[in-house]
């Protein structure tokens, strides 16, 4: 069985950011700008939603519909 990075990506992506989470969380707790940070961090999510998630989730799908064809052709395709 051969083994996806799929997946790796994945968890690595997610352990990233919960990092980041939890460190602007520590070094911000208590002081005036955690609001200010907040903004800047809920921002950098949604742009690595739309930069990378979007399109990796299209190649993902895009990868899945061409495979379940070959492995299963449609019975009432003629050509």
């Amino acid at each position: 069985m051969k083994k996806s990075k799929t997946g790796y990506f994945i968890v690595a992506s997610a352990i990233v950011w919960g990092a980041v989470l939890i460190g602007c969380g520590l070094v911000l707790k208590g002081t005036p700008y955690n609001e200010k940070v907040s903004f800047i961090i809920m921002a950098g999510i949604v742009i690595h939603l739309l930069v990378l998630w979007i399109p990796f989730g299209n190649q993902l799908r895009t990868k899945n519909d061409t495979t379940s064809k070959t492995d299963h052709p449609d019975p009432e395709d003629k050509s």
